[in-house]
């Protein structure tokens, strides 16, 4: 109760380094499902059974996570850490919620992307890989609702710009590969004018880095609309620009970050291993989270008036349309990647599951991903 009471007093309380570690490390290794999931986990540990933090302070650092750029669950995570521990305890329950996704999938993508790996590793990899374009695209639609109801709610021709971003999004993400990250800063800046024009003007207060690293800052600085947002902003770089992996690859690379508890982010520890080995992975995964400890480290305290800050929260209602519809476009070059028949098939039942069932993401890819072992035991193509 000390920490609730030292909340609603507007300081960090200070919880023992060694609780948030342990809670922190819970969470992160548990939390299979992707940023939802993340979410309520530290809802019910922090609020309803520990009571270290008020539901209205809960719903107002999660409402002002998401008007940064970034994986909006991590920042939740490192910011509630930060509110309960100060300094430290931000850097110790974060990284206690990131680590322990980012080694299993490096440990993973050593089994599954190597060049000599079992027939039985390459059909579980082709299968889950199958699924994830649906998978893709049931992370859209559960985002598209209540942007869409911010819209109507706002009321005049915002919903007309609602669509034009999101079709603007669809196209990029199908098409424009690394150029997609120009769209969804274009879409902001446009609405950002637009409300500044409406409102009589809101006030703005005002070495070339290797290619890994530029991907990897572009996954943790510059992706609004959460943690699927990267699969086009990774996929052209890693593929056609780089040629760090193949397409299939890389479908096998977004299931392993699926299936892996811990931030969907993480992801990027597979590309960066595909680039340069383990050392790739873990530069990679450095790069794209630190953004998240520095936006809590420097700008924690501020939140709640971020949260309040007409300028953000115009920008992001012209990036967040955007990066949903990306998110959709991202799936027609993920389905198109599929080499053999049979990913077909997966990839329709995947999407009845998803889609029409309501199934789980990470069961899902389970699924797909046995199928995919059978066909390989029973001599089909891998």
């Amino acid at each position: 109760m000390e920490a609730a009471q030292a909340e609603r007093r507007g300081a960090p309380a200070r919880l023992p380094l060694a609780t948030v570690g342990r809670e922190w490390l819970r969470i992160g290794v548990l939390g299979f499902g992707g940023p939802p999931v993340h979410i309520a986990m530290l809802r019910r540990r922090l609020v309803e059974e520990r009571h270290w933090l008020e539901v209205e302070e809960f719903e107002a650092a999660i409402a002002a996570c998401n008007l940064l750029p970034g994986p909006a669950s991590t920042q939740l995570a490192i910011y509630c850490a930060y509110r309960l521990a100060g300094r430290r305890g931000a850097l110790v329950g974060g990284l206690a919620f990131i680590v322990p996704a980012v080694v299993i999938v490096t440990a993973l993508s050593v089994v599954f992307l190597a060049h000599t790996s079992p027939r039985w590793v390459r059909g579980a990899g082709d299968g889950a890989g199958a699924a994830v374009a649906p998978v893709a695209c049931a992370a859209a639609l559960a985002l598209l609702a209540p942007s869409w109801k911010r819209a109507v709610a706002a009321g005049g021709d915002r919903r007309a710009r609602w669509a034009v971003y999101a079709l603007l999004g669809v196209v990029s993400g199908a098409l424009l590969g690394p150029y997609l990250v120009l769209v969804l800063v274009g879409c902001g800046l446009a609405e950002l004018a637009m409300e500044r024009r409406a409102a009589g003007g809101l006030r703005l207060s005002a070495h070339p880095l290797p290619a890994l690293l530029w991907v990897a800052f572009k996954v943790g600085a510059l992706s609004y609309g959460g943690g699927f947002v990267i699969i086009p902003l990774m996929q052209d770089d890693a593929v056609h620009v780089y040629h760090w992996m193949t397409s299939g690859q890389f479908l096998n690379a977004v299931a392993l970050g699926q299936v892996s508890p811990g931030p969907v982010v993480a992801t990027v520890a597979a590309v960066g291993y595909a680039a340069h080995g383990v050392l790739g992975s873990a530069v990679a995964s450095v790069v794209a989270f630190a953004p998240s400890f520095v936006f809590v480290l420097i700008g924690g305290s501020r939140f709640q008036r971020l949260r309040q800050w007409p300028a953000a929260g115009a920008f992001l209602d012209g990036a967040g349309p955007a990066a949903i519809g990306a998110i959709m476009g991202a799936a027609i070059p993920l389905a198109l990647a599929l080499r053999h028949g049979w990913q077909y098939g997966v990839l329709a039942a995947a999407a009845v599951a998803l889609l029409g069932a309501r199934r789980g993401v990470v069961p899902t890819l389970l699924a797909a991903g046995l199928v995919g072992v059978v066909v390989a035991l029973a001599g089909g193509a891998v």
